[in-house]
């Protein structure tokens, strides 16, 4: 049996979280003493996913995603509809599909849940074409990514902070949903996965196999409703909350402003078109979970 049949692969981001230089040189230490595995560093954004279709035609046994929701949405992107498992050690600022795959945040377990874990095949989300595996969203949390990208430094302390400063400055988004008009919203979110991350429970009943997706609309409310919105979202029960509506679907069209923040896996982007298409991809993704 040829050797890259075997194989199984790491790609690292060495960018991701708020890690230290000696963090990530034991890190790279640790997994390049790891046998039948081979080490891969990115260099640039989308790199990743050019690694994995280099890597594809020699059949790894699996790649590991090492970083954040962006590294793990690259790698994801390359593997989607392929019979290669992805495992992911998280390192990111909220690695929310690591967390609904109960990954556990300390590395060391995570690379023996990625090396030995069983894997499952989940559903393939896309925003006009765009794959994404976690969630997306348009509106305040939306506002709140973009200024967290705009800061230098990451960490969940940091993501409190621009959570703050967007309560100041966010006011509503005219967004419409499939057939309605157009009406303000605090927020949107379409959910695959339960959580933005940090163990934010956005949509606490989304399941990554049932062919279908939440979209969380949240209207705007006082400052006290807000602040209940936030304690309901990390006890796994905004979906009670008054200000909140779950809709179930596997398609839905959005219309929104051109030139609006909103967020896909934790990446922050703008809206170039009116016309949001939101479906599930005909293939899935094979990921590794903890059992």
């Amino acid at each position: 049996m040829h050797k890259n049949h075997r194989m199984v692969y790491f790609i690292y981001n060495p960018n991701a979280g708020n890690k230290s230089n000696r963090y990530r040189q034991k890190l790279i230490n640790t997994l390049q003493k790891i046998p039948n595995t081979n080490l891969l560093l990115t260099e640039y954004p989308n790199h990743a996913t050019k690694i994995v279709e280099s890597l594809i035609p020699l059949k790894p046994t699996k790649i590991i995603a090492v970083g954040g929701d962006g590294t793990v949405n690259e790698i994801g992107n390359a593997l989607k509809g392929s019979i290669i498992p992805m495992g992911i050690i998280p390192l990111g600022s909220g690695n929310g599909l690591a967390r609904h795959l109960g990954i556990p945040m300390r590395t060391s377990s995570a690379i023996d849940i990625a090396l030995h874990g069983n894997a499952t095949s989940i559903d393939v989300l896309a925003w006009n074409k765009r794959a994404f595996f976690c969630t997306a969203g348009i509106g305040f949390d939306a506002q709140v990514a973009a200024l967290f990208h705009q800061g230098t430094r990451r960490g969940f302390l940091n993501y409190i902070k621009s959570t703050f400063k967007a309560l100041t400055i966010f006011k509503s988004i005219y967004i419409g949903i499939g057939a309605n008009q157009e009406e303000p919203y605090f927020s949107v979110t379409i959910a695959n996965a339960n959580q933005f991350g940090n163990n934010a429970f956005i949509s606490p009943l989304s399941n990554l196999q049932d062919a279908l997706f939440e979209i969380v609309k949240v209207k705007n409310g006082n400052l006290w409703k807000k602040a209940q919105l936030g304690i309901s979202l990390f006890s796994k029960r905004i979906h009670k909350h008054p200000l909140v509506q779950v809709e179930q679907a596997n398609s839905i069209q959005l219309s929104a402003p051109v030139g609006a923040a909103y967020h896909l896996d934790g990446e922050s982007l703008q809206t170039s078109e009116n016309l949001i298409q939101i479906e599930i991809l005909p293939e899935k993704l094979m990921v590794i979970h903890a059992s």
